[in-house]
């Protein structure tokens, strides 16, 4: 009997220790963003074309964030401060001109090595912590191979997938994205250097005038010249940008688009696997849906939203893929999954076979279009079993930048020694309380504040302030259809004196100004956002050439997004093989890493 009950007790004692064990260890996260993608484009927000059953589970199972906001309406500034909880200008990645996103894999711009990331953090507290799929925030500084913008430098243990991003470049037919009009005059200057050289030497050789060998030797060169910047680096672009790594090895160059989707969703599955029995940060960044658009066998022409809606319905699969694995390892009440987009839709591609870019719903403009909403309203949904609620939807105003001290409160991180803009989203997310601690938001288009966002304490309205909104082309339309993006700076924008002034509460499309005649506010809300645009301002660098004094540790933030930054070097190209005879294929049967 003795001997029964000391058993009894043993057991009762190793039990407590497991389940304290259990509850002691640290949640997994797994972060899902999708690229381009406007936030009417799936069902839980509003679409009733294409078929997301898949991220409307999620929603259903978790909360659903109605006012999710992107620091920036564009890639590489909008990741940025995603993964640093920093608007991007406080990185030197906020752009003063035409160039608004990293345009050349072999650029020396991008994310400083010394800002922060949400990766770094958690690795310090014992995470492992991977990426697949897209980065577009830099990957060497001063020579091929210093990694110093890498993802490895920046808190990822592993790496596999896209360091730069897609581009219509990517896929021969699909027309060119990257300094086109610039491409099409050098173009035109390498034809008529030719034209120039053989017209010397036909004189020459017909005797019509006196041509010295010297003049033709130098045309020549000037030919070749204007040939060789030309093609190098533009006609090339395939094989320059559009690589897969893994770590800090080239894998393919250039890469194989149409098996790119099962790749990274086999990666990410298998880095969940790898590390199911200890805590685990997985940021799944998508290709999809940024042009050149897919087309997947088992999902071409499924749609009824033609070849865009085709690859939204394979982004849907590939998460409910994501939420399986979750589920089939046990560790869905241990696991935080996230999904959004890095920014809205972009509404002005399309060609032939119809439109290529997304849908942002009843929100004015898109992609590249500053502070208009439906450039930066973005899904927000959060699926924790156990410790979120399921169907809960809030309306408060959040950010991408939230989520890098909502992980690392989760993670038990130490403060950072660098100014946030982010809060931690678990008192809102656990229901806690209806409101964020986001009074104001700054939209920056470029480099340039564009609006300000005000939630007045106890008050349902939020009001949004233009102080300049970019030129629509041609006249009336709803983007810039003339320039395919939107620029943020000269005439290229109209400024407003007094602002424009809209409540989003009532007015979610931006279509009704508000005027002191119709909202009894409309002084107060000019004086509260000219305060925190003061307050906001006094917080950032004077110039791009000094510290952040907030961090004991900072060093001078540069541009990222000069000219000399983003300009191809050969010295800084990522290449396999011996450069410039760049070139191979990845081995998909071999074993992961």
């Amino acid at each position: 009997m003795r001997l029964c009950l000391l058993a009894l007790l043993l057991l009762l004692a190793t039990g407590s220790d497991v389940t304290a064990s259990e509850g002691d260890r640290k949640p997994n996260f797994v972060l899902m963003m999708v690229d381009d993608l406007g936030i009417g484009d799936i069902g839980c927000y509003g679409n009733d074309t294409i078929r997301t059953p898949n991220i409307d589970r999620l929603a259903a199972e978790g909360v659903k964030l109605t006012q999710h906001i992107a620091a920036a309406p564009l890639c590489t500034p909008s990741r940025a401060a995603f993964h640093t909880g920093r608007y991007a200008l406080r990185s030197g990645l906020g752009s003063t001109g035409r160039v608004q996103v990293l345009l050349f894999l072999g650029g020396s711009g991008g994310l400083p090595p010394t800002e922060t990331t949400f990766a770094k953090r958690l690795q310090e507290q014992g995470y492992t912590t991977g990426l697949v799929g897209k980065w577009h925030l830099g990957v060497n500084c001063e020579l091929r191979g210093d990694h110093c913008h890498h993802p490895n430098t920046h808190g990822f243990s592993y790496f596999y997938g896209l360091p730069f991003t897609l581009f219509n470049d990517c896929r021969p037919g699909e027309g060119k994205d990257v300094l086109a009009d610039l491409q099409n005059t050098l173009w035109q200057l390498t034809l008529l250097g030719a034209l120039a050289l053989l017209s010397l030497v036909c004189v020459r050789v017909c005797g019509l005038l006196e041509v010295s060998v010297s003049v033709i030797v130098a045309v020549t060169c000037l030919s070749l010249l204007a040939f060789s910047v030309w093609f190098v680096p533009f006609e090339l672009l395939m094989t320059w940008n559009c690589i897969i790594m893994r770590n800090q090895e080239v894998v393919e160059q250039p890469m194989d688009l149409d098996t790119l989707s099962q790749r990274l969703l086999g990666e990410a599955q298998g880095f969940i696997e790898r590390n199911a029995d200890r805590p685990f940060l997985l940021f799944l960044s998508l290709a999809h849906v940024h042009t050149p658009l897919f087309s997947s066998p088992g999902f071409a022409g499924k749609s009824r939203h033609g070849l865009y809606g085709d690859n939204v319905e394979e982004v849907d699969y590939m998460i409910g893929r994501m939420t399986e694995t979750v589920d089939r390892l046990g560790l869905a009440n241990n696991t935080m999954m996230y999904f959004t987009s890095d920014h809205g839709g972009y509404i002005e591609d399309a060609d032939e076979r119809g439109q290529k870019g997304g849908w942002n719903g009843i929100y004015k403009g898109g992609k590249a279009m500053g502070g208009w909403e439906g450039g930066i309203r973005v899904p927000g949904i959060f699926r924790w079993p156990g410790r979120l609620s399921a169907g809960r939807v809030f309306d408060t105003p959040t950010s991408l930048m939230d989520l890098y001290p909502t992980l690392t409160h989760l993670a038990n991180a130490t403060h950072s020694d660098r100014l946030l803009d982010g809060y931690d989203l678990m008192p809102v997310l656990e229901g806690r309380t209806e409101r964020s601690q986001h009074e104001f938001m700054f939209h920056y288009c470029g480099a340039y504040l564009n609006a300000v966002r005000w939630h007045p304490p106890g008050s349902e309205s939020v009001y949004k302030v233009h102080f300049f909104t970019p030129n629509f082309s041609p006249p009336g339309a709803g983007g810039c259809y003339d320039t395919k993006i939107c620029l943020c700076h000269g005439s290229h924008v109209t400024h407003h004196s007094p602002p424009i002034v809209f409540d989003l509460h009532t007015d979610p499309s931006e279509s009704s100004p508000l005027t002191p005649d119709t909202e009894p506010r409309y002084q107060e809300i000019l004086q509260q956002t000219a305060r925190a645009v003061e307050q906001h301002r006094a917080t950032l660098t004077h110039s791009h050439t000094q510290p952040d004094t907030h961090s004991p540790h900072s060093e001078p933030v540069l541009n990222q997004l000069s000219w000399e930054k983003i300009l191809w070097r050969p010295w800084l190209q990522p290449c396999c093989g011996t450069f410039p005879f760049c070139g191979c294929k990845e081995n998909t049967t071999s074993t992961l890493a």
